[in-house]
């Protein structure tokens, strides 16, 4: 008899700690020993990275070389649409690199290979169950600071001051931190917007790229402007603590549940892209009805889904004063 509740107290314990490790929360990014190539499917419409080094190198500078570090930050699609997204507070933000020695300027920045809305949202497509995903983001290194695009709408600040030899480690961090964060997510999913608010998700964008970077220089010794303020855009989504359904195996596949599936493929229809005007319209009637009405929204995070039940605000964009590092 003590044997069986010892074997049982054992099971439970068992069944508690897959459910503590499956309620971790945030739940951790996921990542990965090497990014896969690209599915032929995903088209951008703008080309990612075009004056990048295709290899994805970055420049070595030699370690008594003095490199000023700037904080660049526009409205995102700037080029296309000017401040227009600026109003909304919804912004781009990058790092740039002045070398002292060589006089030569250089841009880093972290975005979606093919455009935002295919990383927020999937494809649908005939005949097919499972949802497709276009969703991986990357760190793009090209030479140049193009001044005009940062100043015009935006900043172009210098935020600090390194060594050559403190680059240089930088430039070996950023390709490891490009080759194991490979997908791109939007959201911060939390269960309000106080300041002790659980955090369910959080999100992978260019503004994280940013604060990972400015971090890992702080690590290596750099020491950044204080009177400096630092604002960075976070689109959030407001729910109860989500529920986990599963993969696209255990939900699309075979033996999954098509009931699940059916749902999950009518919530996702109203967020395709190259809809018309009138489609549009109806669509975002849709979406406000699943969202705020029905209070639902499914969430693709680490090729799993979740169940968010929402409450409101809902989804808010916030513009959200994060300092620079500092000892």
């Amino acid at each position: 008899m003590a044997r069986r509740v010892q074997a049982a107290s054992v099971l439970l314990l068992l069944v508690w700690c897959m459910e503590g490790e499956l309620r971790q929360w945030p739940v951790p990014y996921k990542r990965f020993d090497h990014r896969p190539k690209s599915d032929p499917f995903c088209q951008a419409q703008y080309t990612f990275c075009p004056t990048g080094y295709a290899d994805g190198s970055i420049p070595l500078m030699k370690n008594e070389d003095v490199i000023e570090v700037f904080r660049l930050q526009a409205p995102v699609w700037e080029f296309k649409y000017g401040d227009l997204l600026g109003h909304f507070k919804i912004m781009h933000d990058a790092i740039g690199f002045r070398s002292e020695l060589t006089g030569k300027n250089y841009t880093a920045e972290w975005y979606e290979l093919f455009q935002l809305g295919n990383c927020t949202f999937p494809h649908l497509r005939p005949g097919i169950s499972a949802p497709f995903w276009c969703n991986q983001g990357a760190a793009c290194f090209f030479e140049g600071i193009d001044d005009q695009h940062w100043r015009t709408n935006g900043t172009l600040v210098p935020v600090a001051t390194i060594s050559g030899s403190i680059f240089n480690q930088l430039a070996k961090w950023i390709q490891e931190d490009n080759n194991t964060g490979i997908y791109y997510e939007t959201w911060t999913v939390q269960g309000s917007l106080g300041p002790n608010a659980s955090v369910w998700f959080d999100s992978y964008d260019c503004s994280k790229f940013v604060l990972r970077t400015y971090e890992k220089l702080f690590r290596l010794g750099a020491t950044f402007k204080r009177n400096i303020q630092t604002n960075y855009t976070r689109l959030f989504l407001f729910s109860g603590e989500p529920v986990y359904l599963g993969n696209e195996s255990t939900i699309f596949g075979p033996l999954g549940n098509k009931s699940l599936a059916s749902d999950m493929q009518k919530f996702y229809f109203p967020f395709r892209s190259h809809q018309s005007y009138k489609e549009l319209v109806l669509s975002i009637l849709d979406m406000y009805g699943k969202v705020v009405l029905d209070k639902i929204f499914y969430l693709y995070y680490n090729f799993e889904y979740w169940y968010l039940p929402m409450k409101p605000p809902y989804i808010k964009i916030t513009y959200e004063k994060i300092p620079l590092p500092f000892r």
